[in-house]
């Protein structure tokens, strides 16, 4: 039965395709590209003389039936411009659909910005939360980061160049200064991969171009204090006796226990007054 193929493609060094992608290419039937111009850049690179058709945001809706009626006949690869499809690009429709209509739909997985920018950022990965384009407006862009500056997970956003200077501004004024990897042209001859405060990365992206993945570290948890129980003052109370002084007595057990020095000189304090 023939088969949709979402085949990941190179996010910008071609050299970065596996195997698998370049035999799933050559032989199905028909290639549904995202921009055919770019698709024809690798395809010319690997030698592969598949016929290709354009399916993108513009034409999603109307390109569909074309696609499903050529899987009837033969199987058909879905690529983006770069990376894996149906990650804030078009594809979702398609597979949708495709698996509506009992088709089967075969990944041939590869690279993705997305993990690539989230490996490299130096920042936790082991949870994580994509959040796509920011909305392009700044009362609605503002709004959407409202509500995602208390996740405590690595947040992963796409931004443009021009709007960068801009999103990075709202960053600061509603995350705070918090950690931040921009990633720029990943893989590409002008790679850069900048890791720092929002307010450094404000300060070294002046004339930003390019395309841009941000990873920006999740809000960190309050600590939780440790509170002054009686145990703890029992033994302060036991060491003040031993003439030991106030400095290392609260050093001490400041190590020991996790409770801020403020509180147990506090304690001192008022042992002291008792």
């Amino acid at each position: 039965m023939p088969a949709l193929y979402v085949v990941a493609t190179p996010i910008g060094n071609l050299e970065d395709i596996t195997l698998r992608a370049i035999r799933t290419l050559k032989q199905v039937k028909l290639i549904a590209a995202e921009d055919t111009r770019e698709t024809r850049k690798l395809l010319a690179t690997y030698d592969i003389q598949t016929r290709v058709t354009s399916y993108h945001e513009h034409n999603k809706l109307t390109k569909l039936e074309y696609i499903l009626n050529q899987l009837q006949s033969g199987d058909v690869a879905l690529v983006s411009d770069a990376g894996t499809p149906g990650i804030s690009d078009p594809g979702y429709e398609l597979i949708v659909a495709a698996s509506q209509r009992n088709i089967p739909v075969i990944p041939v997985p590869g690279p993705s910005v997305l993990i690539t920018a989230l490996v490299v950022s130096g920042l936790p990965t082991g949870s994580f939360t994509y959040l796509g384009f920011l909305p392009h407006k700044s009362s609605e862009r503002r709004m959407f980061l409202e509500t995602v500056c208390q996740e405590q997970r690595t947040l992963v956003f796409f931004e443009s160049p021009h709007r960068l200077h801009n999103t990075l501004q709202d960053m600061l004024e509603i995350f705070g200064d918090r950690r931040i990897s921009v990633c720029r042209e990943l893989t590409k001859l002008h790679e850069e991969i900048f890791r720092g405060t929002i307010s450094e990365a404000i300060q070294h992206f002046v004339l930003p171009r390019g395309e841009f993945t941000l990873v920006v570290a999740g809000m960190q948890p309050a600590k939780k204090e440790n509170e002054i129980t009686g145990e703890i003052e029992r033994r302060l109370a036991t060491l003040r006796q031993t003439g030991i002084n106030a400095r290392e007595a609260i050093s001490r057990l400041a190590e020991e226990t996790g409770i801020s020095r403020r509180k147990l000189y506090q304690t001192w304090i008022k042992l002291n007054k008792e």
